[in-house]
């Protein structure tokens, strides 16, 4: 039906006093929180839960480092990629849901590139377990192998003023599979490195490797006091997270890191 009408002393029909005036917008209603509070309340409480990061709480950090060469295919418009250099980095490998060992579970790969961006300033990259395929590259994939595929960072960065996606392939080098549990990956690196070749999307199924990474062994660091990996803090000059989802993401990471701080304290 049409709008509520009511009448007056004089008969005539006249709208209601909560009618929006002509050419007026009525405020929109809102029945709850903001999505963005509702996902950093979200991630506080359940990082608070864990005393852990509310995402891939389970995970074993290690020393590494990082190669940055020249491939020849010319310039990115990144910085720290345009110049061939060794990098100290800190690596987390982790279980994105925590699920029993037994289960395959999205796994993390979160990189700390030290000093990339000058003395003091690190680049920060999280990847998680994808497909291959254009599409798939996009989409996180459960897996149980640590070294089973690839990891993507599923958004795009912006890469030289372009959209590119990032991805860290694991190289097999005939070993066998290896769990992607902290138990698992200690008993791995105990018998030799892990290595990586880091890439971006360079057009459509192609890929243009950047650097290698290199994984070495265990830091004796506690659940609860593992880094705080932040792509948006830690960004580089030519090379920044794309906008798709940033301030979702941003809130999830406030929640998690007050959250963490929170459990340590309740624990």
């Amino acid at each position: 039906m049409g709008e509520r009408l009511v009448r007056s002393v004089s008969g005539v029909a006249t709208p209601p006093a909560d009618a929006p005036v002509a050419g007026e917008r009525r405020p929109r209603r809102t029945t709850g929180p903001r999505p963005i509070a509702a996902v950093e309340a979200g991630f506080r409480r359940l990082a608070r839960l864990r005393a852990a990061p509310a995402l891939h709480p389970d995970g074993l950090t290690c020393t590494a480092e990082l190669e940055v060469w020249d491939d020849g295919a010319g310039p990115w418009g990144a910085a720290w990629l345009d110049t061939p250099a060794r990098y100290a980095a800190t690596v987390r490998l982790s279980r994105a849901a925590g699920l029993p060992r037994r289960l395959p579970d999205g796994l993390g790969l979160a990189v700390r590139v030290e000093d990339a961006e000058g003395p003091g300033r690190p680049v920060d990259l999280l990847l998680t377990s994808s497909g291959r395929g254009r599409l798939t590259r996009r989409l996180p994939r459960l897996r149980a192998d640590a070294l089973g595929g690839p990891y993507s960072s599923l958004l795009s960065y912006r890469v030289g003023g372009r959209d590119r996606v990032l991805a860290a392939f694991p190289r097999r080098a005939g070993r066998a599979p290896v769990h992607g549990d902290p138990a698992s990956l200690t008993r791995a690196l105990a018998a030799g490195p892990l290595a990586f070749d880091l890439c971006a999307q360079e057009s459509g199924r192609t890929w243009r490797a950047f650097a290698v990474l290199t994984v070495r062994a265990p830091l004796s660091v506690a659940q609860d006091e593992s880094l705080d990996f932040d792509i948006y803090t830690h960004s580089g000059t030519g090379f920044t997270p794309g906008s798709t989802l940033a301030a979702t993401r941003r809130a999830a990471y406030r929640g998690s890191r007050a959250g963490r701080r929170e459990g340590s304290r309740d624990s």
